[in-house]
């Protein structure tokens, strides 16, 4: 079952934001309209996508799933169906992703629950996704017990990396590092004005980010008005409207763009018009948005300055050094989470066959206990009890040792050889 597990990605490590930015968020809603469909073509054609689950954030789309197959070529099937969910060409999209199988995809989500696989190392929001990746795929019926149980198993070991190693201390993020990025253009921000675009989790921590660095005027613009009215009491903001980003372009001299809209926010023509009335003052934007919010035409327009997503990778928060240093740690945690992944999914390799036995063995205990009840001219309740009671646990007794019995086997390193003959023994 192990090798049964198959993650299809499309990262920031192999692929373009140009490329990232056409998955919208509706992903993962879609995808499980789509697999019922694709489970009944299965079923015909001998194919196998039994269950689904996708983390979509900013910088990844990435597709875990379990195959009845678990050879190299049956990851064409996952491309089909991403194909059918996205419209894009299986071809294209194979050339722009990673595919890993069994313990290494296990190993994979592990790694990007615990932040070591992100933009920004050890940034914490990814494990936060991947709760909620978890949660959409229980939502939609798309997760079965084998991935329920590989993305709990991910889940604890970024869990542990927060609370055992210092992966998390002083955590970075992409807005932090947004910050960072703007500094390195205007000098320090204490007396620049910034606007924060989209008051999500990254434009949230953008604005503590501008705080705790003291920048006294911060501009916020939100698309639902009373959220940023929470957030400018919290923090002491001016607020702008959607409808008023010209004024509150030409009002900035640093944008910060977090909003994931799925459409252009800022356009090059709006850009134009405010570098106009700004007296040849720079205008940095650091759209860390996927779809990205700002057009990249800006680029060209004299005194601005564009950064997107993929322009963050190169740059690293002041506490990257020391959360470098735990990532071997980190990995340990991984590792022995691992091992207790791969004992769970071969211990739930067996289950259907201990499951079915037990069935069995109930059903031949009920049959010959109310034959005995009959012979015995309808005994009073009591007795009845007894001999169910006695039934059970003489049937409870003969199978222990078999259900022990089997778990061990499943742990062995040679199980496929045992598995055909496990199967014809019992019947299963």
């Amino acid at each position: 079952m192990v090798k049964q597990i198959v993650c299809v990605g499309i990262t920031h490590r192999t692929a373009p934001v140009e490329y990232r930015e056409k998955f919208d968020g509706n992903l993962p809603e879609r995808c499980g309209q789509l697999l019922p469909q694709f489970r009944k073509a299965d079923a015909r054609d001998g194919a196998a996508l039994d269950e689904l689950a996708v983390l979509s954030t900013c910088n990844r789309v990435e597709f875990f799933a379990k195959l009845s197959g678990g050879a190299p070529e049956d990851a064409r099937r996952v491309f089909e169906f991403l194909s059918a969910a996205t419209g894009f060409n299986p071809d294209d999209l194979a050339s722009h992703a990673i595919v890993l199988w069994g313990q290494d995809a296990i190993r994979h989500l592990c790694r990007v629950a615990a932040g070591l696989d992100s933009l920004v190392l050890g940034e914490p929001q990814i494990l936060g996704q991947v709760s909620d990746a978890l949660e959409v795929a229980d939502t939609q019926k798309t997760a079965g017990p084998s991935l329920h149980r590989v993305f709990r198993r991910a889940i604890r070991s970024g869990r542990r990396a927060r609370s055992e190693t210092a992966i998390g201390l002083n955590p970075a993020s992409a807005s932090s590092v947004a910050v960072s990025l703007a500094q390195s253009v205007v000098g320090s921000l204490r007396d620049r004005r910034v606007m924060v675009l989209g008051l999500g989790d990254m434009g949230s921590i953008a604005v503590k980010a501008l705080r705790s660095r003291q920048v006294r005027e911060i501009a916020i613009a939100n698309r639902t008005r009373e959220r940023a009215d929470e957030v400018a009491v919290r923090w002491g903001c001016r607020t702008f409207s959607m409808d008023d980003l010209p004024a509150a372009i030409e009002w900035a001299d640093v944008v910060i763009s977090t909003t994931r809209c799925p459409h252009v926010m800022v356009d090059a023509e709006t850009v134009a018009r405010a570098m106009k009335a700004r007296e040849r003052r720079p205008l940095v934007f650091v759209d860390v948005a996927v779809p990205r919010d700002v057009d990249p035409e800006v680029r060209k327009i004299p005194g601005v300055f564009l950064f997107d997503a993929d322009d963050l990778g190169g740059r690293l928060d002041e506490g990257l050094a020391a959360r470098q240093q735990e990532v071997p740690k980190v990995e340990a945690i991984i590792e022995q989470e691992l091992t207790y992944m791969v004992k769970d999914l071969r211990e739930l390799e067996v289950e259907p066959i201990i499951e079915d036995m037990r069935r069995r063995a109930e059903m031949i205990r009920r049959r010959e206990i109310e034959n005995v009840i009959e012979r015995m001219g309808n005994p009073d309740p009591n007795t009845r009890e007894h001999l169910h009671l006695l039934s059970r646990s003489i049937v409870d007794n003969l199978l222990r040792e078999p259900t022990v019995r089997l778990k061990q086997i499943v742990q062995e390193d040679d199980w496929s050889q045992h598995a055909g003959v496990v199967h014809d023994l019992f019947g299963h």
